[in-house]
């Protein structure tokens, strides 16, 4: 049986994926392009790496956006199969948090 090829790019390996999502958010200088490149990371099937996240959080206080990188803790919590999965992102996210004084939903009394 003959194969089809709809495109003569190779699939990005994860470790790909990740290093493509960390180069863009450490060059993100605007609040359209950190959200559009959130939107687009979070659209695929697998939950972002912690260095991506790491590097989207910066990305949301070097630009001011406070509830931009709350929001990347919500969408992790969505994206994750478990509540366990979550808590390990939060333990592994834990330096960057504190070190940029950010929050979760729920430490702002949200959900």
């Amino acid at each position: 049986a003959q194969r089809r090829l709809y495109s003569d790019q190779p699939e990005e390996t994860y470790e790909q994926f990740t290093n493509r999502y960390v180069k863009f958010f450490e060059n993100v200088d605007d609040q359209f392009e950190l959200q559009r490149g959130l939107n687009n990371c979070f659209a695929y099937d697998l939950v972002p790496d912690v260095a991506i996240c790491e590097a989207a959080l910066r990305a949301a206080r070097r630009i001011d956006d406070f509830s931009t990188a709350v929001r990347v803790f919500e969408a992790l919590k969505i994206k994750v199969d478990k509540r366990s999965q979550y808590e390990d992102y939060l333990q592994a996210l834990k330096p960057v948090k504190d070190e940029l004084g950010l929050l979760t939903s729920e430490e702002l009394g949200f959900k």
